[in-house]
């Protein structure tokens, strides 16, 4: 295992891997990323299943057999797709109990399409759940207004939830207010609060994307590319608040476990940038980082893995966001737009897989 990798998880980030595929998982090179690169957990999102089932053959037979079955295009996505999440569960299973439960976590997503639906959403959640059935899944609930009461819902049935497309400060404190929510429903129920476990995903590059696109029409290019690290440093500020607060340390005295923060869209997307400035710049203990393969590998040759880069800059994040501010950014617009789009790049690629599938359920 490369030395930045060793420095990483050394420092309290849980490296996992943002890709799934059925040739990924029959290969072995997901066991491989466990061994050599210290993967422990695997994200996937309909964009993920979207471009592994447009790439070889590897989902030929089942969808042959799906065929001949007759099922429709709904069921034949739902086979296909918890068949990979459960592989993927079961490969991971030895750093789920190794790590107590806390890693070695697969996350699948509900159809997106159900983005601005609570009780659909929440049905969905149950059904993915009960259909993969491995204590080591988390169901990628989006935080929506809609979806907040969702993910108080599941995870008061004792369903691990992976809150996903986090863009604002002021969303992810509702995300953790329905995670507190939801555990102090599953309590007065009786349940476990151990078994629950629970991810926030907070988005970085897309942040970057969008604002630095209007940087250039206000002409500010020195504040080009800060804008998704400090709003991250500044979750993470939000995140210890919570952690200090008397809410969380009651249920943390009845057994429940911190909603680590996750790192999400982490590839950067301007080649003009470091390929590792959204690791080495949001390195804080008890968060995630899931990395497409091209950014985890990139890590491992040359990442400058430091120590916690995140506390030590909450004054900095501030600067950059009232900067920002004062150059005519308007802050709410352009995460009300990233979330959006967010929700509507997801819906093209499940309709995408659904095009998929329909085109290949032939007998």
């Amino acid at each position: 295992m490369s030395e930045n990798l060793k420095k990483l998880s050394g420092q309290g980030v849980a490296i996992w891997l943002d890709d799934i595929s059925r040739e990924r998982l029959r290969t072995g090179n997901l066991e491989q990323l466990i061994r050599e690169k210290n993967v422990v957990g695997v994200t996937s999102n309909p964009t993920i299943f979207a471009n592994a089932l447009s790439k070889g053959d590897a989902y030929a037979a089942q969808l042959h057999d799906l065929a001949v079955r007759g099922v429709d295009v709904g069921e034949a996505v739902r086979a296909i797709t918890t068949y990979d999440i459960r592989w993927a569960a079961d490969v991971l299973r030895p750093v789920y109990d190794a790590t107590g439960g806390v890693d070695g976590r697969v996350s699948l997503e509900v159809d997106p399409r159900l983005a601005r639906e609570s009780e659909k959403t929440v049905a969905e959640a149950r059904a993915l759940w009960w259909l993969v059935d491995r204590p080591n899944l988390f169901i990628k609930i989006p935080a929506t207004v809609e979806g907040l009461p969702a993910i108080t819902q599941a995870l008061s049935e004792g369903i691990s939830v992976n809150v996903t497309l986090i863009f604002s400060l002021e969303r992810y404190r509702a995300v953790m207010d329905a995670w507190l929510a939801g555990l102090e429903a599953a309590q007065a129920k009786g349940i476990d609060l151990g078994s629950i476990e629970s991810v926030a995903s907070f988005f970085v590059s897309r942040v970057d994307t969008e604002i630095d696109k209007r940087l250039d029409k206000v002409g500010k290019p020195e504040l080009k590319g800060k804008a998704g690290i400090a709003n991250a440093r500044l979750a993470y500020a939000a995140y210890e608040d919570v952690m200090n607060s008397e809410r969380w340390q009651r249920l943390r005295a009845a057994g429940a476990r911190p909603q680590r923060p996750l790192w999400a869209s982490t590839g950067v997307k301007n080649p003009e940038y470091s390929d590792t400035m959204y690791v080495d710049q949001l390195v804080a203990p008890g968060t995630v980082n899931t990395m497409p393969e091209k950014t985890l590998d990139a890590t491992a040759d040359h990442a400058n893995i430091t120590g916690d880069t995140v506390r030590p800059f909450y004054e900095q994040a501030w600067n950059t966001m009232a900067a920002l501010k004062e150059a005519g950014i308007d802050y709410d617009d352009v995460v009300k737009v990233l979330e959006d789009e967010g929700v509507e790049k997801f819906e093209a690629s499940w309709n995408e897989l659904l095009e998929s599938v329909t085109k290949n359920l032939v007998p």
